[in-house]
């Protein structure tokens, strides 16, 4: 072992199996590791030093086999039956190798989170690339909050089925649905299936970020999917000061693609026009001017500049045109039967929208023109 011999003292070696104090055999701990790690070992010389390293991981001072684990956590030199037994040893020991090593295979790493408890489990989540084989096993054995940190680690590869499996395990966990709406990519039915389980604001991220359709994005807008929508929407038809109410909207980044579609779905033209001036950094005049009175090409204008998602265009497109082509007369369906024009232009737009979609938007015109029929017969009937 002429190379690790020459790299290490004799000294160091009978400090670290004999010192007087833990802190001595410690500090002489990695002092070896770091010498063996920057060695360039032969085979011969590598075996040895998988030896001197056995006798560390066995070493009766948690100093010293946390030295060892520590000072080699980033080391391809560590034989695996020693990374498995650190593994296994005190959390002080174990947790900042699990963190970190490249020792491990998948295999290892699943059997330690199907075994090895919460805490090794949240470790495991956190590592620097974790493999769809390790996010399923999280995904299926681990604790919430280790499913939370995968979930929110983007160097964590999830097969669209693990997600899928993410959603229905903990479809009541807010935390572990943020932490998968937050990831930079998803696959669009996980999307579509997490937007009827998240709070509204991750919501409004998965609209703003993620691959949703048009058809989608405005059932939502149109309250679809039966849930509140958020007062936002109404303060936006009773803001005095419409400007100030958007400015301080986008100051503090709510002003997104969602609330401005939502609030176009009500009728509230005039808060549409104020965000989208204040998003694109444009005077109000000059928004105006572009929406109502500048040909189908300023529209486009000054959504691209606004900077929001050119799929979902064609839905406030269609809200516009509608606007148009309506009088409102301020009666108690204005709202219904804007929402059924809506729909009826959206639907004739060529657009790709899949036999679904236009199956569940043909529906809610039905449902919309109902309601507007039988409010009618109710007034007459008064």
């Amino acid at each position: 072992m002429a190379t690790t011999r020459a790299a290490l003292t004799e000294y160091d070696i009978r400090t670290l199996l004999k010192g007087a104090t833990p802190d001595e055999r410690a500090a002489a701990a990695r002092k070896v590791c770091q010498r063996i790690d920057r060695s360039k070992l032969s085979d011969e010389d590598r075996e040895k030093a998988h030896e001197i390293l056995r006798v560390m991981a066995e070493d009766a001072v948690e100093l010293v086999r946390k030295a060892l684990a520590v000072t080699l956590k980033h080391s391809t030199v560590v034989p695996r039956d020693v990374a498995l037994r650190l593994a296994r040893d005190v959390e002080s020991v174990a947790l900042p190798f699990l963190g970190a090593s490249p020792v491990f295979t998948d295999e290892d790493l699943c059997e330690i989170v199907r075994l090895g408890g919460p805490v090794r489990q949240v470790v495991i989540a956190k590592r620097p690339r974790v493999s769809q084989t390790v996010t399923r096993a999280i995904v299926e054995h681990g604790v919430e909050r280790a499913v939370e940190a995968v979930c929110a680690n983007d160097n964590a590869d999830f097969a669209e089925q693990t997600l899928h499996k993410v959603v229905q395990r903990f479809e009541a966990s807010e935390r572990v649905l943020a932490a998968v709406a937050y990831r930079n990519a998803l696959p669009v039915s996980v999307t579509e299936k997490l937007i009827g389980l998240v709070a509204d604001s991750v919501r409004d991220h998965l609209l703003n970020t993620q691959a949703v359709s048009p058809e989608l994005a405005l059932e939502i807008a149109l309250g679809a999917r039966e849930r509140a929508t958020v007062d936002l929407v109404d303060q936006a038809g009773l803001a005095q000061d419409m400007k100030a109410f958007v400015a301080h909207l986008a100051k503090h980044e709510r002003l997104t693609a969602s609330l401005l579609l939502r609030g176009l779905a009500h009728g509230h033209i005039s808060f549409f026009e104020w965000g989208l001036a204040e998003l694109a950094q444009v005077p109000h005049h000059r928004t105006w001017l572009m929406i109502h009175d500048a040909g189908p090409l300023g529209l486009k204008a000054v959504y691209d500049r606004a900077g929001l998602p050119a799929r979902l265009y064609p839905a406030f497109r269609a809200g516009v045109d509608t606007y148009h082509s309506m009088e409102f007369d301020g009666g108690a369906r204005d709202r219904e039967r804007f929402q059924e024009r809506m729909l009826q232009r959206f639907l004739t737009q060529p657009s790709p929208a899949s036999r679904d979609d236009v199956d569940y938007l043909l529906d809610k015109v039905d449902r919309v023109s109902a309601t507007i029929r039988r409010s009618a017969r109710v007034a007459q009937g008064a």
